[in-house]
């Protein structure tokens, strides 16, 4: 007698069944794990977990001395990172107030002021120390130190190229300069003579570069001629003092 083939309701019973042994065995699991004691978590402040690691003991950096660390110095007087003025010099009046210029009175001294102070304050302009000195009979020399905030690491290097960028224009240098020995990016120009009836003939030499936070602008001028030498050398001195 051949044998009949399982029904649907067969089948159907069969896997209720299966499902009841899972869900029975899922149960008793849970039952088990109920009975357990909890399992304490591991601590949140394992030393093994810190980051970054710490150094093993004489591996650590030794910390720069105040004399080689460029940000204590410059962070200090501003002022006292000038060329101090030579011997026999006399201090010129447009030396800035006490050795400080403030940044308005700055912005003043470009074409359109109120253009400068705003591009000067979203370049994080901070602070401009100044100095200037007479000698011989109409030599002038003037120094200044614009530093920049120290989150806006770029500050300086943007104002010391703007202003190389116009010094081969016209009314300026009309060379590209000379590069300044020791410095990223920093020149220094020698102008054409001016002259004009009725007075007398002026000279004129720039440097501009900058370090870390602190562009520098460097001003030479005279009735005689000045040498590539008089600004590069003062130009390389005050590099050395920052």
């Amino acid at each position: 007698m051949p044998r009949r083939r399982r029904t649907g309701r067969t089948i159907g019973l069969i896997a209720v069944a299966a499902v009841l042994g899972l869900v029975g065995g899922t149960a008793v699991g849970y039952g088990i794990q109920a009975e357990r004691e909890p399992t304490p978590l591991p601590a949140l402040n394992q030393p093994g977990l810190a980051y970054p690691k710490p150094l093993p003991k004489g591996q650590k950096p030794v910390a720069l001395p105040a004399s080689e660390d460029r940000k204590v110095k410059t962070d200090g007087d501003l002022r006292k990172l000038l060329l101090p003025r030579p011997a026999g010099a006399k201090k010129a009046e447009f030396g800035g107030f006490d050795g400080w210029v403030s940044v308005p009175d700055y912005a003043t001294e470009f074409n359109n002021p109120g253009y400068a102070l705003n591009e000067r304050l979203s370049e994080g302009i901070r602070r401009v120390a100044a100095t200037a000195w007479q000698t011989g009979k109409y030599r002038t020399t003037e120094i200044r130190l614009v530093q920049f905030r120290s989150n806006d690491v770029l500050g300086a290097q943007d104002h010391a190229e703007r202003q190389m960028d116009y010094m081969p224009d016209e009314d300026f240098a009309r060379s590209e300069g000379e590069a300044l020995k020791g410095s990223a990016n920093g020149r220094y120009y020698v102008f054409p003579v001016q002259r004009k009836a009725g007075y007398l003939d002026m000279y004129e030499a720039r440097a501009y570069f900058h370090r870390g936070d602190v562009m520098v602008a460097i001003f030479i001028n005279d009735t005689k001629k000045v040498s590539a030498k008089d600004i590069r050398s003062l130009a390389e001195k005050q590099l050395g003092r920052l």
